[in-house]
């Protein structure tokens, strides 16, 4: 005989987050308070370099804008809203407006070097790693 055990606050633990998620506006983690949306963001690191895959579909490349400063790496552009001309928008799933994203960058990385590209509604940013110093001889005068 199986045991289920009831939880009488989970359907309402469950109504809270999802009016904190649609109607609250709360924002996620990493986000500014000028955000409206946040892109999902996967971070790859390899040997010499990590690179930032975010997903920004129906943004145009030259909509995005790539910042660091100060070893802060930023993300940021806006998603036109889909308008519905000679008709009534009956679903609306896809968030639009402005997004900021902001992600800080260990002191490995090689901040003069970074570049970004876009392509099939993926941006993809490459931070190489500096170079380790390398070991040297110093002469005693």
């Amino acid at each position: 005989m199986n045991i289920y055990r009831q939880d009488p606050w989970r359907l309402f633990n469950q109504l809270q987050g999802e009016l904190n998620r649609n109607y609250l506006q709360q924002e996620p983690e990493g986000s500014s308070a000028t955000s409206d949306w946040a892109p999902p963001v996967n971070i790859v690191e390899y040997e010499d370099r990590f690179e930032l895959f975010a997903d920004v579909p129906g943004i145009p490349t030259d909509a995005i804008e790539v910042t660091l400063e100060n070893g802060v790496l930023a993300i940021s552009g806006e998603r036109e809203a889909t308008s519905a001309e000679g008709g009534s928008l009956k679903r609306e799933e896809c968030q639009s407006g402005s997004f900021y994203r902001r992600f800080v960058l260990p002191d490995t990385t090689d901040s003069e070097n970074v570049s970004a590209s876009g392509s099939n509604g993926v941006l993809t940013v490459t931070i190489p790693k500096a170079k380790p110093a390398q070991p040297r001889k110093i002469s005693v005068n």
